[in-house]
């Protein structure tokens, strides 16, 4: 199945996940079959105090990483908002939305998104 068109949507659910980032590329949020994902906001903040951290967020489609942002730095006690409504992506089925930070236990992901189907 396609994703849907969003002209003739039948359901829209608002959703937040959440993910603490490590070394390994990890999906923070995949679409499922005959879903679509408009993803309206990313925020990672650093909860180290003192340490910087690298954040990499990337869309994973086909086998592909396909870079958003790549090992942009998260200052200590900060955050980054690295996708806001004013950029939202959408994810068709079978993408996920993954990151990768440069030290485990740094950086945690909020990830705000609705889900759309027919």
């Amino acid at each position: 199945m396609t994703a849907p068109n969003v002209v003739s949507v039948a359901t829209i659910t608002g959703k937040t996940d959440v993910l603490a980032a490590t070394t390994t590329a990890t999906a923070i949020t995949t679409a499922a079959t005959g879903k679509l994902l408009k993803i309206n906001s990313v925020i990672i903040a650093n909860i180290d105090g003192t340490n910087d951290a690298d954040i990499t967020l990337d869309l994973f489609r086909s086998s592909t990483a396909y870079k958003i942002i790549s090992t942009v730095t998260v200052p200590a006690d900060a955050t980054l908002v690295a996708i806001s409504k004013d950029s939202a992506i959408y994810l068709e089925e079978g993408d996920a939305l993954r990151a990768t930070a440069s030290v485990d236990g740094d950086l945690q992901v909020i990830c705000s998104y609705e889900i759309i189907s027919e």
